[in-house]
């Protein structure tokens, strides 16, 4: 059995960055308490905190980068603050255990109020998913092609793919790129250190190789290949499965995930989303960079298991391009993100309405299926048998 690693986190860069530091941390033979505001003429390097339950809270944290609940927070973190120089800007990294950076993971992701048995199985996948892209960086450094992004360019048709960044000065970012990181600001329940160590170290794996859990808000109804969604590379873990459990309409489950922002979102299960054909055509020339003219249609070419579009033809007056896969789809479509790629569309007189199923990919586990499933008393190893077939949970450390 291993030993429990470290992991750094990318929290948030700027050309200034304020500092609140809780208690003595040194740089050197510098001590630094109280607040203070770095910018790029200032020492870089590693903050050591005097003591274990040492804290510092960064201000103007943007979280949901790209998303529709995009704003900055002040937050609280634990354990050592690095200052490092990344593309002429100030990078802040916390760097920490890793079941301290789950319990808050698992606490940001979700509510810290939910019940024991769905944070249980979240702080194992999480734990899995973030062991899972560590190893991948270090195979990366060591000349294996592990892609991050993934572009087919054609005359008609543009085919993207994004994975976790392949970071490089630090381990994963805190934002939903990765997973949800958001220090202690609100890890609030002891239910949160019960689930930590009632999982203490342990991943789900199959065929010795710790699982890529992925996880998602709300599949719909249905979950969804990850090949559908990322590289040709089928997981038997991750396959495609009717859910019964994720359609809720009961708020006191629905606040065990969705904190205070994911609560503005409240027509995910089911939602539509309608446009004029000028908005429409507006939208995708902004959003895609392409002028489409007036645009007459959208026809789905491929969908994928859970009936995800994972290739749309939009056709226009002065060009047609086929599109994929199901996140770029997502971004040309909206403002910010469509709620999923799981979608119907039916023509109007005067437009498009997308009618549609879910929030997120809807690989791996449901995070509001989950939910339901902790609610009624099903234990973490049964939620996540039932999300991960043929994953084994395996103790690490």
């Amino acid at each position: 059995m291993g030993q429990e690693r470290r992991v750094r986190v990318g929290i948030v860069k700027g050309s200034v960055l304020t500092v609140v530091f809780h208690s003595v941390y040194r740089l050197g033979k510098e001590e630094y308490v109280g607040e203070r505001t770095f910018s790029l003429s200032d020492a870089m390097g590693l903050f050591l905190p005097d003591r274990q339950d040492a804290s510092f809270t960064l201000k103007d944290v943007t979280i949901g980068i790209g998303f529709h609940w995009e704003r900055k927070e002040e937050q609280t973190f634990r354990g050592a603050l690095e200052l490092q120089m990344e593309d002429g800007l100030i990078r802040a990294v916390n760097v920490l255990p890793v079941e301290a950076y789950l319990a808050s993971v698992i606490s940001s992701e979700m509510s810290a109020n939910a019940s024991l048995e769905l944070l249980k199985a979240h702080a194992v996948i999480s734990r899995s998913w973030l062991l899972a892209m560590m190893q991948k960086a270090e195979l990366r450094t060591k000349g294996e092609r592990m892609p991050s992004f993934h572009e087919q360019v054609g005359v008609d048709s543009i085919l993207r793919w994004y994975d976790s960044e392949a970071h490089t000065g630090f381990d994963v970012c805190a934002d939903d790129h990765c997973q949800r990181y958001q220090g202690i600001t609100r890890q609030l329940n002891p239910n949160v250190e019960k689930a930590i160590e009632a999982t203490r170290g342990q991943v789900l794996t199959y065929d010795g190789k710790i699982c890529d859990a992925r996880f998602s808000k709300c599949c719909g109804g249905m979950t969804e290949l990850f090949e559908s969604c990322w590289e040709s590379v089928h997981h038997p873990y991750l396959v495609a499965k009717h859910d019964p459990y994720c359609n809720t309409t009961d708020q006191r489950i629905l606040r065990q995930v969705l904190n205070s922002y994911d609560q503005e979102t409240v027509d995910f299960y089911r939602w539509t989303v309608r446009y004029t054909t000028e908005e429409l055509s507006e939208l995708v020339r902004r959003k895609s960079g392409i002028d489409f003219g007036r645009i007459f249609d959208l026809v789905p070419v491929e969908r994928g298991a859970s009936g995800r579009l994972i290739r749309l033809r939009i056709v226009g007056e002065k060009r047609s391009v086929t599109v994929g896969k199901e996140l770029e789809i997502r971004k040309w479509l909206s403002e910010s993100h469509l709620y999923s790629s799981a979608f119907e569309v039916e023509k109007t007189a005067d437009g498009f309405v997308l009618h549609g199923r879910g929030w997120g990919h809807g690989v791996g586990l449901c995070q509001i299926g989950a939910a339901v499933m902790g609610e009624k008393g099903i234990p973490y190893t049964a939620i996540l048998t039932h999300y991960y077939p043929h994953a084994e949970l395996t103790k690490m450390w």
